[in-house]
């Protein structure tokens, strides 16, 4: 496989569909989509197994347990990267991250490592927004970017492709973070190890249909978490 899609499910029934169906429009012949879905109560996993036996690009990874977003990516990159998908790419299924981008991020990754879809860079942007969450996800970033010591703008945006070297090298086995903390840790990571890393502008749409997975627990792990990267790199350990 060239490219597989990670898309990681918690009662999504009415965005799975149109989102499979949407992506199947614009990936190619040797890509393909992985729903890891966490036995959603709403069947939102049944529907996709439907939707596996009608569409062949897709490939479905059932959870037994809501366990946090960090702990279905790492099964998914696992189960990517056992089937040879040289770009393994993150996204969430509620539109926020348009389908139309896809293509754009995988040709980014012809240049560089690892690819982020970026709100806070020229060209990007976010809608339907209130200014509450506008503020904790720009503060979370440069929070982090500074505490850090990173140039990127965009550091718990969940629209990204590795290339499959620098998830085989960031230790995965390492990784603990279960919200947007995922996000900082796996691109610190990759930064540290010395692989190229560019945003990439979009458009962020907050989702029309079903419910936030924002919690407090996940901003509050994002606050401690980035300080204990910093001082794990200091002392040699990342």
């Amino acid at each position: 496989m060239r490219a597989v899609v990670c898309l990681p499910t918690y009662n999504e029934r009415e965005n799975i569909e149109p989102m499979l169906r949407a992506l199947g429009e614009v990936l190619g012949p040797d890509d393909g989509v992985l729903v890891i879905d966490d036995r959603s109560p709403d069947g939102t996993g049944q529907v996709a197994e439907r939707l596996a036996r009608e569409l062949p690009f897709v490939d479905v990874l059932h959870r037994p347990a809501k366990r946090g977003l960090g702990p279905a990516y790492l099964a998914g990159f696992r189960r990517a990267l056992g089937r040879g998908a040289e770009l393994v790419l993150e996204m969430d299924c509620d539109f926020s991250h348009s389908p139309a981008d896809v293509p754009r991020l995988i040709a980014a990754a012809q240049d560089a490592d690892l690819v982020l879809g970026s709100r806070y860079v020229e060209g990007g942007g976010v809608r339907n927004w209130g200014l509450a969450r506008r503020a904790i996800s720009r503060g979370g970033s440069v929070y982090a970017q500074l505490l850090l010591g990173l140039g990127i703008r965009d550091l718990t945006g969940g629209f990204k492709c590795y290339r499959r070297a620098v998830l085989e090298r960031i230790d995965l086995g390492a990784i603990r973070s279960l919200g947007y903390a995922f996000q900082i840790e796996t691109t610190f990571r990759a930064a540290r190890a010395g692989f190229r890393v560019v945003e990439m502008p979009i458009t962020f749409v907050d989702r029309e249909t079903g419910g936030s997975k924002m919690s407090r627990a996940i901003v509050l792990e994002a606050v401690w978490k980035v300080p204990a990267l910093r001082l794990a790199a200091l002392r040699g350990r990342l």
